[in-house]
């Protein structure tokens, strides 16, 4: 290991207190981007960050506005021309809290327990965002950067990104790197390090459905109106078939076949349906026949109801047939799939399915595509051997089902491919109450993001 290397690795090992007394700040800060209500926090947080760019050293340090929640950047370019430009990609939103009653420790007030620190945003992914920060103070305080990076961090990805597209595209001349670092991701287990090379889409819908004028005594109409929840229940059940594949006409017109060396590849990973029963709780795994639970969740899209309100659903009774339903739908999309033609794909199925004793009407709230990787670009290989020099071990490769739309979006705008790592773990309880970071996992990655930037540099002088 070099001198400089070294040095860098020392004085991260030395401050690990002082980066998770950073976090801690941050995570202390509830920037919900979804509630109108948290606008403020939005900006404490993104206030926040920038402060912490200037501390470590970067440049041109700016907070920028958008149609919805300001994105900061920061930028240190003296590592030369001869040296990679890095985009270190990240986001400072995170979900909402509720049910807050379910949470061990309130939910903004983050508190170490065991080896686990407990709040929101902790793992998704403030977590990662201050690791990468970390790991850049650690190179640029004891020795100079070995290449150029700039940060862009977003306050929308919980949300879906809007206002973002159009920021890359109003920008592309200040972003303009060679390849993205997403730290979006997350390991297998504490032992396993991961490397993401896909990513699934999004299309994400609101369903209303609507029947009389009125809330309606049950009594006296039951039997005469069609009750729009049920109608709304029959919808949605219909929306698969009874081998676990989506019935909405066309939906895998585009969907891309597994092929068999990738199949033995995923096939490697220790995920299989004992893993999953262990993580989730459930008795039976479930989903669309033919396929393993890591192909289901990585390689295939799917579709799940994320909500359903009707009626009355206070304490006690209430006889009424409601006048209106609501389901929030969202289908997790696989590379060639359009969300577009999906929404297309909905709205016919609702046209043919739909009884002529409701209405309905759908609402489109969100949508990215998929992405993929090349996980043979350098800075991937850079990525893999720093991953293998802390936790000794070659790191697993790894298609990931959730959505990060940035990945398409720069491969789209910027043209660069992004290379995905990330340091949460499966049950770090994303999006739930009790998300927690595991703390000795998150330091090595800090450790790991130190090795990578000084690969990055040998990688281009070979």
């Amino acid at each position: 290991m070099s001198d400089q290397r070294a040095r860098a690795i020392e004085y991260a090992r030395q401050n690990r207190e002082i980066f998770l007394t950073n976090l801690k700040h941050l995570v202390s800060i509830p920037s919900v981007s979804t509630s109108s209500d948290h606008k403020a926090e939005m900006d404490r947080a993104a206030n926040m960050l920038a402060g912490h760019l200037k501390r470590i050293g970067m440049e041109n340090v700016r907070i920028f506005p958008t149609t919805g929640h300001p994105v900061v950047f920061g930028e240190y370019l003296k590592a030369g021309k001869d040296v990679p430009t890095v985009l270190v990609y990240g986001h400072y939103d995170v979900q909402p809290s509720e049910p807050d009653e379910l949470w061990r420790t309130p939910a903004f007030e983050p508190s170490v327990i065991g080896e686990n620190l407990f709040a929101r945003g902790a793992s998704d992914m403030k977590g990662q965002v201050v690791a990468a920060l970390s790991a850049v103070e650690s190179i640029h305080t004891t020795t100079s950067l070995p290449v150029n990076v700039k940060f862009i961090l977003e306050g929308e990805e919980e949300i879906g990104s809007p206002s973002l597209p159009a920021f890359l595209q109003e920008h592309k001349d200040l972003l303009a790197c060679d390849f993205a670092l997403n730290p979006d991701a997350g390991m297998i287990a504490p032992d396993i390090p991961t490397i993401i090379y896909a990513l699934r889409g999004l299309a994400y819908f609101e369903l209303r459905v609507y029947g009389p004028a009125h809330d309606l005594h049950s009594g006296i109409f039951g039997g005469v109106v069609h009750n729009p929840a049920q109608a709304l229940c029959e919808l949605i059940a219909g929306m698969h078939d009874e081998t676990g594949r989506i019935t909405l006409p066309g939906f895998y017109d585009r969907v891309r076949s597994l092929p068999d060396d990738e199949r033995a590849e995923l096939a490697r990973l220790p995920m299989d349906e004992m893993y999953y029963r262990r993580m989730t709780g459930v008795s039976q795994t479930w989903g669309e026949e033919g396929f393993s639970p890591i192909e289901r969740v990585g390689a295939r899209p799917t579709l799940e109801v994320n909500g359903l309100l009707s009626g009355f659903t206070g304490q006690g009774s209430k006889t009424v047939i409601p006048a209106y339903a609501m389901a929030k739908i969202s289908m997790r999309l696989v590379p060639d799939q359009d969300p577009a033609e999906v929404h297309q794909q909905l709205l016919r199925y609702l046209e043919q399915k739909a009884p002529s004793t409701i209405r309905w009407e759908v609402i489109p709230m969100a949508g990215s595509p998929a992405s993929i990787s090349d996980p043979h670009h350098p800075a991937t290989q850079a990525l893999a051997l720093a991953l293998e020099k802390v936790w000794g071990k070659r790191p697993v490769y790894k298609r990931e089902g959730g959505s990060v739309p940035v990945v398409g979006d720069m491969q789209k705008t910027l043209s660069v491919e992004s290379v995905l790592t990330g340091f949460g773990l499966p049950d770090d309880n994303l999006h739930a109450p009790n998300e927690k970071l595991h703390l000795p996992t998150w330091y090595k990655g800090i450790d790991a993001l130190i090795h990578f930037f000084f690969n990055l540099k040998e990688y281009a002088q070979k």
